[in-house]
C-alpha cells in the first residue's frame, strides 16, 4: 500500500492567519453585515481553527512514528519533519534516530503482537524538528499496523503540552480503505486546549474522513494523488463562544500543492455562519469567505 505522507497539514490552520487579517482589516464592513456580532463568528473559525491544527500534529505524530523505534512499520509515514528528520528526497520516511531529546517506549515489544502501546516522551522540554517545543507524553494504543484496513489508533495524553498549549482528550485514527481506495477516518473526542499563560481555553470534537480519489493504480507515482476531506467538528472557548463546523462541500487535496484547492466549510455561530470557499481546483493560496453574503477574498 501506497505510503501516506504529512498532506493533512490542517484545513483551518491554512486559513487562521487570513482570518486574522480579515477580522482587522476588513472591520468597518463585517461590522455593517447583518450579523449583529460578526467578529464573534470570525473568532469562532479562528478556535477552529487552532484546534484542528494541533490534534493535526498529534495525527502527524502517532501516524509517524518510526520503525526504528517500534520494530516494525506500524505507522502511515507521515510527521517528516515534526518530531523527526525531514524525509530524504527518495522515500516518505526518515533516517532520524541520534541526538534526540524524547524516548519511544514499545509495550509488548515483542513483534507483530497487537494492541500494541507506543509512549513518546518528550519529558519536561523537547524541541522538535519544527521549532515546537513539547514536553509530557503521547500515549498510543495500535490494534495493527496502520497501513491495514481495520486498524485503529488510540491517543491519550499525559500532562502533554505543546509550547503554551496544554491538549487533553482522545484522538483515534482508524484506517477505513477498501480494495479501491485508500482512507482513514480521525475523530476528536474531549478535546481541550488550554493557553497555560493566561487559562483561556477551548474545547473541540471532530470526525475527519480522508479519501484518496486520484492515484490508487499508481502506488510509486505519488503526484498523481488526490485527496478529499469530508466531516464536522464543534466546539467552544473561555469566551462563551459556542460554533459548528461543517464540510459542504468535499475539501480537495493534491500532492503537487500545498493548498486546499477546492471545497467549502461552513462555520456556524448561534444562527450566524460563515462560508469557506477553497476554489475551483486552481493551486493557488485564495479563498474567499462569506458572512451574511459579504463575500471577501483572502489570502492565506
Amino acid at each position: 500500500m501506497k505510503q501516506a505522507f504529512l498532506f493533512s497539514n490542517s484545513t483551518f490552520a491554512l486559513i487562521l492567519s487570513g482570518l486574522i487579517i480579515f477580522s482587522s482589516c476588513k472591520k468597518n464592513s463585517i461590522t455593517n453585515s447583518n450579523d449583529p456580532n460578526p467578529t464573534l463568528t470570525v473568532e469562532a473559525a479562528q478556535s477552529d481553527a487552532v484546534s484542528d491544527a494541533q490534534f493535526d500534529d498529534v495525527f502527524n505524530i502517532t501516524m509517524g512514528v518510526q520503525a526504528s523505534d517500534v520494530g516494525e512499520n506500524i505507522g502511515l509515514g507521515t510527521g517528516s519533519g515534526i518530531i523527526y528528520k525531514t524525509a530524504e528526497a527518495s522515500t516518505t520516511k526518515s533516517t532520524d534516530s541520534t541526538a534526540r531529546c524524547f524516548t519511544v517506549t514499545v509495550e509488548p515489544a515483542t513483534l507483530h503482537v497487537f494492541p500494541k502501546t507506543v509512549t513518546i516522551d518528550f519529558g519536561s522540554g523537547c524541541l522538535g524538528k519544527d521549532g515546537k517545543l513539547r514536553s509530557g507524553k503521547i500515549i498510543t494504543t495500535y490494534t495493527g499496523p496502520m497501513f491495514q484496513a481495520g486498524s485503529k489508533a488510540t491517543t491519550t495524553f499525559d500532562n502533554y503540552n505543546v509550547d503554551s498549549f496544554h491538549i487533553e482528550g482522545t484522538h483515534e485514527v482508524e484506517n477505513t480503505s477498501t480494495s479501491n481506495a485508500i482512507s482513514w477516518t480521525v475523530k476528536i473526542t474531549g478535546g481541550k486546549i488550554t493557553n497555560t499563560l493566561n487559562g483561556k481555553w477551548r474545547q473541540w470534537d471532530a470526525v475527519r474522513t480522508h479519501q484518496q480519489i486520484q492515484g490508487n493504480d499508481t502506488p510509486l507515482n505519488l503526484l498523481d494523488d488526490i485527496f478529499q476531506i469530508t466531516g464536522n467538528s464543534s466546539g467552544s472557548n473561555s469566551n462563551g463562544v459556542s460554533w459548528t463546523s461543517t464540510v459542504t462541500d468535499p475539501l480537495i487535496r493534491k500532492f503537487t500543492c500545498r493548498y486546499i484547492v477546492q471545497g467549502k466549510i461552513q462555520i456556524t455561530r448561534n444562527n450566524n455562519q460563515a462560508l469557506l470557499d477553497f476554489g475551483d481546483g486552481t493551486c493557488d493560496n485564495k479563498m474567499t469567505i462569506t458572512i451574511n453574503g459579504i463575500s471577501y477574498t483572502i489570502s492565506l
